[in-house]
């Protein structure tokens, strides 16, 4: 190791620290999915598998958001990026896990989705899974999924390759490599996360559809990824070297981002319901009946407040995106907030229509709690393995120099 990797690595508390993070987190983890695994026997197969699926979809979507919003800093730039990019790489390196972990839901699809057990249907439903089954059917499924793996998993290795190999040559060709990779990998991971989140989630309720559901899903990854990556971008600024490297200007940029993200969620979501509403179509408004009746409406009443209206307020504030403590407060807030979202997508759906009513288990809870708390131990543990700087980054000078005149 050079003298220079040796400035940019990991110190020993530093280590210390991600090292009692992981602990916990794992702890947490083996914890919550043991209750989940229990839940599966306790309660039943369904309710396991819809819990299952709540908290595997936000923990999923953490390593996700960190390849997207990888992909999106090679291709543009920016100091923000250069000073995150080592903790997306390390999010990136969970992805192959959690692709695994679609197993469960692939191996029990008949315990939760009608189409894949069209017997058990009702006759109207039946006949929307007939129209549907030339792309809605098992086989079709494992397919899919096979080809979702090569893709995601061919991206993040290549990138965390190239750039490891970019540290240790300092060559401009593995910095245009991953560029020239990145450009086409952002329109493949939109394609392939809009068309798993229809397999997954959306073809939970067979009889609706919405063209704006996969970009809507795309933005929620992001913005949960980014919002875990500022808190720990904080918690590790406490620490040499990025004590130094991290500047208020570069907290205020991600703070920006963050904003953006925030603020398209609230768009996409709103342009969803605007224009159901306003074609007012059987087949289309039941996704909307179910959630706006009984207790579910309090949900959507907490998400427009707390996923939008007030994470924006704050967030328009310069002094409370440049302060590392409100920053990390509003951070953690998204992230509980982004786990509730994921819940309204998935529990809902199994309300009867014509009388919804709200219902939450106790696994819906431990779900998430058990998947977060997987996924932040494999991230703590791929911290500390390279660099927390990109050496290689021609844009390291520069980024480092961000806002150190204002």
């Amino acid at each position: 190791m050079t003298t220079t990797e040796q400035s940019y690595a990991a110190p020993p508390q530093l280590i210390d620290s991600l090292k009692k993070y992981q602990n916990v987190a794992a702890f947490v983890g083996l914890a919550g999915l043991a209750l989940l695994i229990a839940g599966y026997f306790m309660v039943s197969p369904e309710q396991f598998l819809r819990s299952y699926l709540v908290g595997f979809w936000f923990a999923f979507g953490l390593g996700m958001g960190c390849l997207v919003l990888l992909m999106i800093h090679l291709v543009s730039g920016g100091a923000w990026g250069v000073m995150v990019r080592r903790l997306l790489e390390a999010g990136t390196r969970t992805i192959w896990v959690m692709w695994l972990l679609f197993l469960p839901l692939l191996l029990l699809a008949p315990h939760l989705y009608s189409w894949a057990d069209p017997e058990h249907a009702g006759e109207g439903v039946r006949k929307v899974i007939e129209l549907k089954k030339i792309y809605l059917n098992t086989p079709f499924l494992w397919a899919r999924w096979v080809i979702y793996g090569i893709a995601w998993n061919g991206l993040w290795y290549f990138i965390n390759k190239w750039s490891k190999l970019e540290d240790e040559t300092k060559e401009w060709k593995y910095s245009s490599a991953m560029e020239k990779l990145a450009a086409p990998g952002i329109v493949i991971y939109f394609f392939t996360i809009t068309f798993c989140s229809i397999d997954f989630l959306m073809s939970l309720d067979v009889t609706w559809a919405s063209t704006i559901y996969g970009f809507l899903i795309a933005d929620g990854q992001a913005l949960s990824a980014l919002a875990v990556i500022v808190a720990t971008l904080i918690l590790i600024g406490k620490y040499e070297p990025m004590d130094h490297a991290v500047t208020k200007r570069h907290l205020h940029d991600l703070g920006k981002l963050m904003l953006a993200m925030v603020m398209m969620w609230a768009y996409l979501s709103f342009s969803q319901y605007l224009i159901i509403y306003s074609a007012n179509l059987p087949q289309e408004i039941t996704w909307y009946v179910r959630r706006l009746n009984s207790g579910w409406i309090w949900v959507g009443a907490i998400l427009l407040v707390f996923h939008f209206a007030v994470p924006f307020c704050l967030l328009l504030s310069q002094s409370l995106k440049k302060n590392p403590r409100t920053f990390l407060a509003i951070a953690i807030f998204l992230i509980c907030v982004r786990v509730i979202d994921v819940f309204w997508l998935v529990e809902p759906n199994f309300t009867p229509v014509d009388h919804p009513a709200f219902n939450i288990s106790w696994l819906d809870i431990v779900s998430p709690l058990g998947f977060t708390g997987l996924w932040l131990a494999m991230f703590f543990n791929q911290i500390p393995k390279r660099p927390l700087l990109p050496l290689g980054e021609p844009n390291l000078e520069k980024a480092l120099n961000h806002g150190r005149d204002h």
